[in-house]
């Protein structure tokens, strides 16, 4: 202890892994606010402070009981403030101590500590000397085996005769545990605590040996130039000590059986065993071992070789198709047609498959219907919204959270190489800075192409062209030409009321019957009833209105049969009022009936047909024309066509040649906020045009759709099934179209005959013969029919007839 007086009553430092014995200086790092408090008050106290172990080291707030009683009163020699507020000390043991009483915990340890004092040294000198020599001996074995021997030590080791100081010295230079280094310090017989040293001595001989043994054998068999080959053979050395090799092995056994069973494609076996390699030879817990095994567990998961086996019986799987659908023959032959081919030949691609119609429409459902018919797996994938190219082509292996794109996904959770796979809301694709998801669809969706589709993760060519790709779109404005182009396109457009009406009876009612707990016989709704519910309570061309007001009466239902109020219910037309409140759709012809004008056109949108209004009036002024109504730059070429024609047709239509030059005209298109575009408003624009210069009233009773041209032409429009439906759905009688679709009419699926048995549809080629139909008792003399120009494909231009946006013109 030297000159340097001990003071008994000191704060406490709790250190958590090392024991500091007496002489010994060592750095320690202060950071816990109870330490810094105590280093502090140590200020008053000579810098003296009483350092012991904590018996848990992860605690990092330990009371009184978590702390061991014997310890070492040291010098704080140096003291050093980080800049990360911890403080960096330099301390000296003076002497071992052991707790007598707490004095304080707040703000810090504070204790009176009793000295322990080492007795003199007793005993046989020969036992004494054996166990020096013994020490000093063992202690430099340790260190040459662990290759940091040097002469210094050495001469150190030999210039020590307390067995005191020779036990604490060898004790605080190897790395022996707290526990065992702590009993060497609370013994204060300086022989005992040597015996002590020299069985801890014996053990570290054993290990630092064992040690060397497996450095040794691992170097033996390694490649001097790899020292990666080095650590892994180092390591599987220690296994091979510890017997737990033999899990290594079983894991690699399970994976092979796992590549038989999956009977991988040739390619694709090559692959994995050589990454089962790799596995192999890394440690398990390598940050690389868990992506290698996520990658083989894909590989072994998906189905090279598995598929469903097709039903080929045609006449079942129409009745399938049949039982699940109204109509649709067009698609139902489609599939039919498929299956006969696969029949007669199985190497048939599947082919690509895009239905186009409005929502509600069963778009959807007839994807699961075909997979019931066909006998596969159905799954589907919403690409609504989707914006990064990896939803599709995965994520590089790189990445960290990678995983196979949504396509290899799907067929995983399908179970099979030849699923049914829809792609929803093909049309509502985005794209943004992370890529093009719809370019990224054209290898999945290319017949020629799928059969070698690469996803980034796997980085494997998978097989997709035995999958039945089904893809929706509400329109195809939106899809991009070569998508397009790679699909089979069937439109599937809005259903007539009579064939609501059958729907509801044999789908829809039923099914919400069983889903509301009622019984088969406990609701029955009339057809005036049901055709009530499509006028005047639902104004769409899909079904999702009219099951929601179904679903809605079923509820009702249910609830009087719970309470008691009966068991069997009979809905007309009278009962609507009370379970589902007044109409709320109201024919809007009948408000417009003989009005100058205001014309009826028809509008395609996404949701089906609409009647589509176009009003003009005229006003003394300068020759301006006005356009309102959120129009388009192809409708408003369309109102600046009808009044050049209109200026140049004057003399014909009874006008003056001068007309527009004191007077101003105003077009204007009601639902100012709903966007409006496309050509085939340009007959509805031109009569209305010509019903406000010649005061002439436009009956309410007809529509019309058509393209005009600055000749007078009417050019084929798109989407006539649908406009034809909003016409009959409006309660109108006659609908004027170009007659380049009059070969529509003859297609009775294009067409319904209930439709036309309502109808009257008129085909004209020209303005003149539109304004002959439209007004019948006025004179106005017909312009020349020279010049007719050549009949048009049926098929409109991309986004034009059609009237992108909505509700389209």
């Amino acid at each position: 202890m030297g000159d340097v007086e001990i003071i008994t009553e000191l704060p406490l430092l709790a250190v958590r892994d090392v024991i500091i014995f007496t002489d010994m200086i060592l750095p320690l790092y202060i950071g816990r606010e109870k330490s810094l408090a105590a280093l502090e008050a140590a200020q008053e106290t000579r810098h003296q402070v009483f350092l012991v172990v904590q018996r848990d080291q992860g605690h990092d707030l330990p009371g009184p009981e978590d702390l061991f009683r014997v310890g070492t009163i040291a010098q704080v020699v140096r003291q050093l403030k980080m800049p990360d507020g911890r403080q960096k000390i330099l301390v000296q043991g003076l002497a071992k101590a052991k707790i007598a009483e707490f004095l304080g915990e707040e703000p810090y340890f504070k204790v009176r500590v009793d000295l322990l004092r080492q007795p003199p040294v007793e005993g046989d000198a020969v036992e004494l000397e054996a166990l020096l020599r013994n020490a000093r001996e063992q202690s430099q074995r340790i260190l040459m085996l662990r290759d940091v021997l040097s002469d210094e030590i050495a001469s150190l080791l030999d210039g020590i005769e307390d067995p005191g100081r020779l036990a604490d010295l060898v004790v605080s230079n190897l790395r022996v545990k707290i526990e065992d280094a702590q009993k060497v310090l609370e013994t204060t017989d300086p022989v005992a605590r040597l015996r002590m040293v020299n069985d801890i001595l014996t053990r570290e001989v054993k290990v630092s040996a064992m040690q060397a043994k497996l450095d040794s054998e691992a170097r033996e068999e390694m490649d001097r130039t790899q020292k990666e080959y080095y650590l892994r053979e180092q390591l599987r050395a220690i296994k091979r000590e510890l017997g737990d090799e033999s899990d290594r092995d079983e894991e690699a056994e399970e994976y092979r059986a796992k590549f038989r069973k999956a009977k991988l494609p040739k390619e694709v076996a090559a692959e994995a065993g050589k990454q089962l390699a790799r596995l192999e030879w890394m440690h398990p817990d390598a940050a690389e071992a868990s992506i290698i095994r996520s990658y083989l567990d894909w590989i072994v998961e998906l189905p090279w070789s598995v598929t469903s086996r097709d039903h080929l019986d045609l006449i079942e799987a129409k009745k399938v198709l049949d039982a699940d659908h109204y109509n649709l023959k067009k698609v139902k032959d489609r599939i039919l047609e498929y299956l006969a081919v696969m029949k007669l030949s199985h190497r048939q691609k599947g082919p690509i498959i895009c239905f186009v119609g409005p929502p509600g429409v069963g778009k959807t459902s007839l994807g699961q219907s075909i997979a019931k018919a066909m006998g596969r797996k159905f799954v589907r994938l919403s690409l609504g919204g989707m914006k990064d190219e990896a939803e599709i082509r995965g994520h590089r292996r790189t990445y960290v959270g990678a995983l196979p794109g949504r396509i290899i996904q799907g067929l995983k959770t399908a179970g099979s190489a030849n699923p049914v796979f829809m792609l929803d809301e093909v049309d509502k694709i985005g794209n943004d800075f992370r890529g093009d998801p719809a370019s990224a669809l054209l290898e999945v969706l290319d017949p020629e192409q799928n059969s070698n589709f690469s996803d980034h993760y796997l980085n494997l060519p998978f097989d997709l062209s035995k999958v039945l790709f089904i893809t929706t779109a509400n329109f195809l404005d939106t899809v991009p030409a070569a998508l397009e182009d790679r699909m089979e396109v069937i439109n599937l457009s809005g259903y007539t009321a009579e064939e609501k009406v059958l729907i509801s009876k044999k789908h829809l009612l039923p099914r919400l019957i069983r889903d509301h707990g009622l019984d088969a016989d406990a609701v029955s709704i009339t057809d005036s009833a049901i055709m009530s519910l499509i006028t005047a309570h639902t104004q769409e061309a899909g079904l999702r209105g009219l099951d929601r007001k179904l679903a809605a009466i079923c509820r009702k239902v249910a609830r009087e049969v719970a309470e008691g109020r009966g068991k069997r219910f009979r809905i007309g037309e009278a009962q609507l009022l009370k379970y589902l409140g007044p109409p709320q759709i109201f024919p809007e012809p009948k408000l417009l009936e003989g009005q100058t004008g205001v014309a009826t056109g028809l509008a395609w949108t996404e949701t089906g047909g609409e009647l589509m209004y176009v009003e003009v009036r005229t006003m003394p002024g300068k020759g301006n024309l006005s356009l309102t109504g959120s129009l388009g730059e192809v409708m408003k070429e369309s109102a600046h066509t009808s009044l050049t024609y209109a200026r140049g047709q004057a003399t014909r239509l009874g006008l003056a040649r001068d007309f527009f030059e004191e007077m101003d005209i105003h077009i204007h298109v009601p639902e100012g906020n709903v966007p409006k575009e496309g050509p085939s408003a340009g007959s509805a624009l031109v009569v209305a045009l010509i019903s406000a210069l010649t005061n002439q009233p436009v009956p309410r009773d007809v529509a019309m759709t058509g393209e005009i041209t600055l000749r007078g032409q009417i050019l084929a429009i798109g989407g006539l099934r649908e406009k034809s439906l909003a016409a009959m759905r409006a309660g109108l009688k006659r609908v004027i179209i170009p007659r380049q679709n009059q070969s529509e009419l003859e297609d009775v699926e294009e067409i319904p005959q209930s439709i036309r048995r309502k109808i009257a549809f008129i085909p004209v080629d020209n303005i003149g013969e539109l304004v002959d139909v439209v007004f019948p008792d006025k004179n106005f003399v017909r312009p020349t029919r020279a010049g007719r120009v050549r009949p048009r494909s049926r098929k409109p231009a991309r986004g034009a007839s059609r009237g992108r946006a909505v509700p389209a013109a």
